[in-house]
């Protein structure tokens, strides 16, 4: 008994942070779960498909405009002039022969914010993926020191046995008794209180994930990284999502303001048109008065076509386009303002992250010290307390340091991957295509791209896609959204 202490609490913090169970799950499995499933990142990928129909709507300004009228008329009183009764058709055709590259750099700014929102969905992976690691390890750790806390109040109800059959003889007093009762209490509250946060831990690695966790194996080892803060400074200023969103955002807001001056220059267009008239039979009605004899009759139908050029040159605009470019340009240096606002961000992130791996790399150092120094120290002090040098206080001390520094312990480990792990994401390198996932082919933003931009049918609208991340409300559930996303997959774990 004196022994087992150190020893269990040891193999209890040992099997819960680095021996992994068959069958268990793993965190790249976990990752891809998330990968496939988590909402956040499914509504990026929305979004940018959304970004890249922008570029299909600005190269139809390219293309040619046709559109045609028909029209059925009959006149209720008619005094001679008009056309009594008539059905019209025609046809109008414009094609854009200059418009001061307007349309290209429309075409040009959809680009850009396509490229932004490529990047968005880059940084949504690495933040997403970090939040994931960030609940796995959470769920490892709290599961770890539920662990220790469940035997340290086996334990101390072993003392309290112990203590309780040696007041008995006379061999301690009732305080010692006392002492015990009152330690086992607290390590009862302690164990609920990591029970609860356990459960928490639980349900933040579905909300991110999308299923309550089973058997965790320990995370894999993080790739290499940076020595020094400056190298990852530099490393982050390089391949940061968010810098390279930003930047993409004032390319294009630059382009906005090209956009709106060509207002100030002429616009040119072919046009050409073709008409029908019928007059219905009508064509008499047209003379006024007795037909004069070998008069001949307007015809009954009327057709023509025509073809030409037509040019619209602005003069005045009563000061708006000015305006507007004034505004776009303000809207330009507020984003280049930002862009900075993002620099300063993502160097404090980096800092911050390189700062707390190492810390918490030496916090491992330090707290696995601990534990083996108190582990020895707890031997010597029920040692000691049997030969009547140490009191229950002191063996019960002794057993709340050893708890104390293997919870430390644990609690460094999971912070020492997360920063890492953060450290990644702020380097632009904890995205799906860095982490080598398995779970099938990745997501190709160049796909629905491709197959969008250069789409000319006024008539394809595509086909509405099905929500695609996973619910975790309880079967049957109900509520606003419940029909328009479908219901609960019956496999999915409830507590």
């Amino acid at each position: 008994m004196r022994v087992m202490r150190g020893g269990l609490l040891a193999a209890v913090a040992a099997t819960a942070l680095a021996a992994g169970t068959g069958g268990a799950e793993t965190l790249r499995e976990a990752l891809e779960r998330t990968y496939r499933t988590n909402p956040t990142l499914m509504a990026q990928r929305e979004r940018l498909r959304g970004l890249d129909e922008s570029v299909a709507i600005a190269r139809a300004g390219l293309r040619p405009q046709v559109s045609a009228t028909a029209g059925l008329n009959q006149d209720l009183f008619n005094s001679g002039s008009g056309e009594p009764r008539n059905v019209s058709v025609g046809i109008d055709v414009s094609y854009p022969l200059f418009n001061g590259n307007r349309v290209r750099n429309q075409i040009g700014a959809a680009n850009a914010r396509v490229d932004a929102g490529r990047a968005d969905l880059r940084g949504t992976e690495g933040d997403i993926f970090t939040e994931a690691v960030g609940a796995y390890m959470d769920v490892i750790r709290d599961r770890s020191i539920v662990a220790l806390n469940e035997n340290q109040v086996r334990v101390l109800r072993t003392n309290l046995e112990a203590t309780r059959d040696r007041f008995e003889v006379g061999d301690l007093t009732r305080t010692d008794v006392a002492q015990s009762e009152a330690r086992l209490a607290l390590a009862e509250s302690a164990l609920a209180t990591a029970q609860g946060r356990l459960r928490t831990s639980e349900e933040g690695f579905r909300r991110v994930i999308g299923e309550l966790p089973t058997e965790l194996e320990p995370p894999p080892v993080l790739p290499r990284l940076p020595d020094t803060a400056d190298e990852a400074v530099l490393i982050a200023l390089d391949n940061n999502p968010d810098l390279r969103a930003i930047a993409a955002q004032v390319r294009a807001a630059g382009l906005d303001i090209d956009v709106i001056r060509a207002d100030r220059l002429p616009t040119v267009s072919a046009v050409t048109g073709v008409d029908y008239l019928n007059r219905l039979g009508s064509a008499a009605e047209l003379l006024s008065g007795t037909p004069i004899p070998g008069q001949a009759l307007p015809p009954n139908e009327v057709s023509g076509a025509s073809v030409g050029v037509t040019a619209r040159i602005p003069i005045y605009q009563g000061g708006s386009v000015g305006a507007r470019v004034r505004q776009a340009s303000a809207i330009r240096t507020q984003l280049v303002e930002t862009a900075i606002e993002a620099e300063r961000l993502v160097i404090a992130r980096t800092r911050a992250a390189f700062a707390t791996y190492r810390a918490a790399l030496n916090a491992i150092e330090s707290n696995t010290v601990a534990v083996a120094a108190n582990q020895l120290a707890l031997e010597g002090t029920r040692a000691e307390n049997t030969v009547g040098t140490r009191n229950v206080l002191d063996v019960l001390n002794a057993e709340q340091e050893l708890l104390n520094s293997e919870v430390q312990l644990v609690t460094a480990r999971r912070d020492a991957y997360v920063a890492g792990f953060a450290l990644l994401n702020a380097m632009g390198r904890a995205e799906a295509e860095d982490l080598g996932l398995d779970g099938g082919p990745l997501y190709d933003p160049l796909v629905h791209y491709e197959g969008t931009r250069g789409r000319a049918s006024d008539w394809s609208d595509g086909e509405a896609r099905a929500p695609a991340s996973t619910r975790t409300a309880p079967p049957n559930a109900g509520g606003p959204i419940a029909p328009l996303i479908g219901p609960v997959d019956p496999r999915q774990p409830q507590p």
